[in-house]
């Protein structure tokens, strides 16, 4: 199987929007790939980071991943910080990456404007970025919107340095191709429909936490905002607020929007509501007590010390590579 990865900073508890549009890919990924997914914990740092609230939140979100279906039996699941390889072949690709590349990165422009003080690692975060993705010889990578222009970057250096190091024949580097999602739905806040749901907005009532308890989750759905239409439709252009409502529906049912259209078109809101903040309840309440189960036992410390040491045989091999390219060390 060809080998894919993914690393998710652990910023803190996803939403439902994160699932659907992301988490739910990764959970059917599994069966038909290789997968290394990664916390990518080295990435967290280059903003300040209070030491108990990360450790919490590393391992927080890794018992989340495991929760929503990722299993340990198909997937390789690890602490970025835990495999030493990223921090060295990043070194080696800062080495042979023009400055000029990482100062026209978007996602660094931007950042760099909201901060006082720009850190160096702000700068070169991309090349751990490219680190963790070619250490794996993955051929694929599931990549959204403002990623593109990382996994490009990545590109562009497996061809510099296959050109420059490889043998006649000879692939040092795997060069990545991005994975779309086929049907990666956008899941956008209930409190205003033009804006994407996220863990960040400042009113909470915007965004379900994956770990919003019953009664929140039905205060948060009761009081997500609809229009002025008195029928159910699922009209995204005109009636956004709505049709947002009817794709988580359909999201944590199975049931086909259509069908939700048909059921609800003339009962109102009040019942749709319900019976939506039911639906959600009913999916994440498994996920609830498979992710309080993890952290309470042993059983997560073991699943990320097996991956680990997977991923670090893995990564190891292509480091090897690329020091030999080099010259670096004793042969």
């Amino acid at each position: 199987m060809e080998t894919i990865i993914s690393g998710i900073q652990p910023s803190g508890i996803p939403t439902i929007g994160n699932y659907i549009g992301a988490m739910q890919h990764f959970v059917n990924l599994q069966d038909e790939y290789d997968c290394y997914f990664f916390i990518a914990d080295l990435h967290s740092i280059t903003v300040p980071q209070k030491k108990a609230e990360l450790r919490k939140q590393i391992l927080d979100l890794a018992a989340l991943y495991l929760a929503v279906g990722l299993d340990p039996e198909k997937v390789k699941l690890f602490i970025q910080s835990e495999v030493p390889a990223h921090c060295e072949a990043a070194w080696m690709i800062q080495c042979a990456t023009p400055i000029g590349e990482l100062e026209r990165m978007t996602q660094y422009k931007d950042k760099a404007q909201k901060q006082d003080t720009v850190n160096a690692g702000l700068l070169n975060y991309p090349t751990l970025m490219v680190s963790d993705i070619i250490l794996y010889d993955a051929a694929k990578v599931p990549v959204g919107a403002d990623q593109k222009q990382h996994l490009e970057l990545t590109r562009n250096f497996v061809d510099r340095f296959n050109n420059k190091y490889a043998q006649k024949g000879q692939t040092l580097l795997v060069k990545p191709e991005p994975l779309i999602a086929k049907n990666g739905a956008r899941i956008m806040s209930l409190q205003d429909p033009t804006k994407k749901m996220s863990k960040s907005d400042s009113n909470p009532k915007g965004f379900i936490s994956m770990l919003d308890d019953a009664d929140t989750i039905r205060k948060k759905i009761r009081s997500a905002v609809t229009d002025s239409e008195a029928t159910i439709a699922y009209d995204p252009e005109n009636r956004p607020a709505v049709a947002n409502l009817l794709t988580i529906f359909s999201s944590v049912t199975g049931i086909s929007i259509e069908t939700l259209v048909a059921t609800y078109e003339e009962s109102g809101y009040g019942t749709f509501k319900n019976d939506l903040a039911e639906a959600i309840v009913d999916w994440i309440t498994p996920i609830h007590e498979r992710f309080h189960q993890l952290r309470e036992s042993e059983e997560l410390q073991e699943i990320l010390t097996v991956g680990a040491i997977e991923a670090n045989k893995k990564a190891n091999k292509t480091l090897r590579r690329m020091k030999n390219a080099l010259g670096l060390g004793r042969k």
